[in-house]
């Protein structure tokens, strides 16, 4: 296994680190500000004219769509190779967005680049790729545990021509973004059917049309997070065209498994640049700071606390860098397992580095916003793209049926051995 990048993938990682020495870290008290000073009302989905001056430095620099993997709309870049470059983005809250490498946009690009047609992509993802337009995805429901998509109720009905697509959805990531466009949609075609994963498809559905009502917005932990934005939207009596249908009815978990295996990649490695970021933090607040006659970095509880941070965080690197390179070689279905490894890892990783930090931060560590939006984020990827639980069940399973595949006569894998050897142990 050879997880060194590319020469291609040095050459970009060097020009990403600079650029965000140069522009995108110092911009950052700048960003802050232009989020605090907008209005609590609609127009606090106004795009940060900071934000948008950083993205035409960065696409003018050629540091633009560096994602879409072994496809020619990308940078030419396998996963392997775009994985340290998200881990450097990952670093601030707004760095994605200004190379149009975040989410949802990436997740809904890739879809449409390896499923939509080539009028669906003339439409839709060519401005998605130019920055244009803004999208959405549309997958979880209100009335039901969507950790489990067969339970998902929306309707996509056929009738005539089109679609008619009635439901309710939340936490759609994107739609409060004046620049949304389009949404994907994932809903039943066909509720009756035997095979329960058969019953879903993803049908394209543009922001503006009659029906599609947005409820709400939806705050994290009192953040409205604009003007990005997390929303409850309805659909009511939606009516769209046939063409409009993505891959072919009854091929919505399909479309699923290929666009959320690149996805939780990019969160993963990007939930790892936070954590860097995070400790290097903390380790020049402590050693900046003096308690009881003591620098606070020489006090043992938190010498162990650093080296516990640094080797978790290596070791979810390493993690997730060996599944992008397994899904660059054996493909997104033979590296489910570890995907579901990298979510559970790196999710909970950045979670309790970042929470350690703000309290290494003491008081300044609840108001400081680099750290308390890291935080809102990381604890928020717990549950996106499937909760921990989910991908821990999806992960046993695959290792008892990895062990359940033989009777363990050569791996010591018999009941009898294992009593024996519990036994031999026991008497020393």
């Amino acid at each position: 296994m050879n997880l060194e990048p590319s020469p291609k993938a040095a050459e970009f990682r060097e020009r990403l680190e600079n650029f965000m020495a140069d522009h995108v870290y110092p911009a950052e008290v700048q960003l802050y500000r232009e989020v605090a000073a907008q209005p609590r009302d609609h127009r606090q989905w106004t795009p940060l004219p900071t934000l948008e001056g950083l993205k035409e430095k960065a696409r003018a620099q050629g540091l633009w769509n560096l994602f879409l993997p072994h496809s020619p709309n990308g940078a030419g870049l396998s996963n392997l190779d775009y994985a340290p470059l998200a881990e450097i983005t990952g670093r601030s809250h707004f760095a994605p967005e200004v190379f149009n490498c975040s989410a949802p946009d990436t997740g809904n690009m890739e879809t449409l680049d390896r499923y939509g047609d080539e009028a669906q992509k003339e439409r839709w993802l060519k401005p998605l790729l130019a920055g244009e337009i803004r999208s959405a995805f549309a997958m979880t429901e209100p009335a039901v545990a969507s950790s489990d998509a067969t339970n998902i109720r929306t309707r996509i009905q056929p009738d005539g021509d089109g679609y008619v697509i009635n439901g309710r959805k939340w936490w759609i990531s994107g739609a409060g973004d004046p620049r949304c466009a389009v949404m994907i949609v994932m809903g039943q075609t066909d509720p009756d059917r035997e095979e329960r994963h058969l019953r879903q498809s993803m049908i394209l559905v543009p922001s503006a049309t009659p029906g599609v009502e947005i409820v709400r917005p939806l705050p994290i932990f009192g953040d409205a997070d604009a003007p990005h934005g997390h929303m409850e939207v309805v659909f009511k009596d939606v009516r769209v065209p046939a063409s409009n249908m993505l891959l072919g009815e009854g091929r919505g978990f399909e479309i699923a498994q290929g666009r959320l295996g690149p996805g939780r990649i990019h969160h993963c490695m990007r939930l790892i640049g936070l954590s860097e970021r995070a400790l290097e933090r903390l380790c020049r607040r402590l050693s900046q700071r003096t308690a009881f006659h003591k620098s606070i970095a020489d006090q043992s509880v938190w010498r162990q606390r650093i080296a516990e941070m640094r080797c978790a965080i290596d070791q979810a690197r390493l993690l997730t860098l060996k599944a992008a390179w397994m899904m660059d070689t054996v493909g997104n279905k033979a590296a489910q397992a570890e995907i579901a490894m990298i979510k559970i890892v790196a999710a909970r990783l950045a979670d309790q580095v970042i929470d350690i930090t703000i309290q290494g931060f003491g008081g300044g560590g609840v108001a400081d916003s680099v750290l308390t939006s890291a935080h809102a984020y990381a604890r928020a990827l717990r549950l996106a793209d499937g909760p921990d639980e989910v991908h821990c069940a999806q992960l046993a399973r695959f290792e008892l049926g990895r062990h359940a595949a033989h009777d363990g006569s050569r791996t010591g894998g018999s009941g009898e051995v294992v009593v024996a050897g519990f036994d031999y142990l026991m008497e020393r």
